[in-house]
C-alpha cells in the first residue's frame, strides 16, 4: 500500500466541490451533509494532498455578509497554514443562482452580465490573496437550448469583451495570474459555447491578451463530445496552453458522470498518465470528481484516496512500460523514432522537394502500401503492462 501513498510532492489537489458534493441530482435529494470547508482542507491533507480549490460560494456561501465572509476566510486560511496546504486555483460559481439561468458573460439581460463581472472580480482579488495562480473559467450556463434564443456570434463577442476586461483587470493589478477556460459540449445547458478543447484553443487566439490564457480540460467534458482526452491534451501541451487540469472518471458519451479518476475508460487514463508525466506538464494534478450518492462518510474520502492512488498506479505502469526492452524494440519497429524526424531537411525547400526523384518518381508506392506497422504488438505490450502482467 505504501508504494502507492500519495505525498504533497505529487501535486495532486482537490476542489471543495468534490469531496464537498452531498450527493443532490435531478432526480434526488442530498444524501450527506454540507461539509465544512476546513474539515475538507484537514481531510485532505491527512490523505497526501497538496493543495485545494474553490468556488467562491463553496467558500464563502451565497449572500453572506460582509463580517460573515472575513470569518469564513479567516478559518478557510488558519486551516491552511496549520495543515501546509496551498490553494493553486479558484473559480466563480456562475451557475447555481437563478440570476444565471441564461448564463453569465453571455446572458442576454446586460445587468446580469456586469453582474457576473464584478462578482468574478471580487473573487480573483481573495485568489491571488490565497497564492492562486491559475484561475479557472467554466461556462456552465453560457449556452441555449434553442436556436433563437442565442445569437450565438455576438455571445461570443459578449464572452471577448469580458475577458478581455478580465485580463485587463489582472495586468493593472500586478497579478501574477493566468485564466485557463474549460469547456464542456452541453450540461447543464442543451448546448454550451466553447464546447470543446479546440474551440477553446481557437477563441483564445482572439483575445486581447492571448498569453494570459489557456485552457483547463476535462476528462468527463471531452470524453462527452466522444473526443480522445490525451490527444487533446497532447495539442494543449503542444500549444503551450495546458495551465490546468481537471481528473475524473467517465463511461463514454453520456452525461457527466465525474466519476473517481481512472473509473470509466481506463485505457485513456493510462494514455493520459504517461502523457502528463512525459509532456512536460507541471501543473497541479487536479481530481474534479463527485463520490457517488450512494457513499457515506467514509465512502467519500475512499473515493479521495482513490483518485490519488489510481494516478500513482498508473504513473508506475507508465514508466514499466516505457522501460521494458521490449517495448522500445516495439516502439522502433513502429517506426516513432521516424515520426520524430522533421519531413524536409534543415534548410529544404518546396522547389528542392519537386527535384527529388525518391520523393515521388523513384518511391517505391507498392512496397510501401504492404509494410506493416507492428501497432498491435505495441498495444498489446501496453495493455499487459496496464494490466499488471509483464514488469
Amino acid at each position: 500500500m505504501s508504494q502507492f501513498a500519495p505525498t504533497p510532492q505529487d501535486r495532486f489537489t482537490f476542489g471543495l466541490w468534490t469531496v464537498g458534493w452531498q450527493g443532490r441530482d435531478p432526480f434526488g435529494d442530498a444524501t450527506r451533509p454540507h461539509m465544512d470547508p476546513v474539515e475538507t482542507v484537514e481531510r485532505l491533507a491527512a490523505l497526501g494532498a497538496y493543495g485545494v480549490t474553490f468556488h467562491d460560494d463553496d467558500l464563502v456561501p451565497f449572500g453572506s455578509t460582509a463580517t460573515e465572509r472575513e470569518v469564513h476566510v479567516k478559518r478557510f486560511r488558519r486551516a491552511l497554514e496549520a495543515t501546509g496546504m496551498t490553494v493553486p486555483m479558484a473559480t466563480t460559481n456562475l451557475f447555481t443562482h437563478p440570476v444565471f439561468k441564461d448564463g453569465a458573460f453571455t446572458a442576454n439581460d446586460r445587468d446580469v452580465r456586469r453582474y457576473a463581472l464584478r462578482k468574478t472580480i471580487r473573487n480573483i482579488d481573495l485568489a491571488v490573496e490565497l497564492g492562486a495562480r491559475v484561475y479557472v473559467a467554466w461556462g456552465g450556463r453560457e449556452g441555449a437550448e434553442s436556436g433563437a434564443a442565442k445569437d450565438v456570434g455576438t455571445a461570443l463577442s459578449r464572452m471577448k469583451e469580458a475577458f478581455d476586461l478580465l485580463g485587463e483587470y489582472v495586468l493593472s493589478q500586478g497579478y501574477d495570474l493566468r485564466f485557463a477556460i474549460e469547456p464542456k459540449p452541453n450540461e447543464p445547458r442543451g448546448d454550451l459555447l466553447l464546447p470543446t478543447l479546440g474551440h477553446a484553443l481557437a477563441f483564445i487566439e482572439q483575445l486581447e491578451n492571448p498569453d494570459l490564457f489557456g485552457v483547463n480540460p476535462e476528462v468527463g467534458h471531452e470524453q462527452m463530445a466522444g473526443l480522445n482526452f490525451p490527444h487533446g491534451i497532447a495539442q494543449a501541451l503542444w500549444a503551450g496552453k495546458l495551465f490546468h487540469i481537471d481528473l475524473n472518471g467517465q463511461s463514454g458519451p453520456k452525461y457527466d458522470q465525474d466519476l473517481r479518476f481512472g473509473a470509466g475508460d481506463l485505457r485513456q487514463a493510462f494514455w493520459l498518465v504517461d502523457l502528463l508525466e512525459t509532456g512536460g506538464y507541471a501543473g497541479p494534478r487536479h481530481f474534479d470528481f463527485k463520490p457517488p450518492r450512494t457513499e457515506d462518510a467514509d465512502g467519500v474520502w475512499a473515493s479521495a484516496a482513490s483518485c490519488m492512488r489510481n494516478y500513482l498506479i498508473l504513473k508506475d505502469r507508465a514508466q514499466t512500460f516505457r522501460a521494458d526492452p521490449d517495448v522500445q524494440a516495439a516502439l522502433h519497429a513502429a517506426r516513432l523514432d521516424q515520426l520524430a524526424v522533421p519531413t524536409l531537411a534543415a534548410g529544404e525547400t518546396a522547389v528542392e522537394l519537386m527535384a527529388d526523384r525518391r520523393a515521388y518518381e523513384d518511391f517505391d508506392v507498392t512496397a510501401a502500401g504492404e509494410r506493416g506497422m507492428a501497432f498491435e504488438h505495441l498495444d498489446q505490450l501496453a495493455l499487459e503492462h496496464l494490466m499488471g502482467a509483464r514488469g
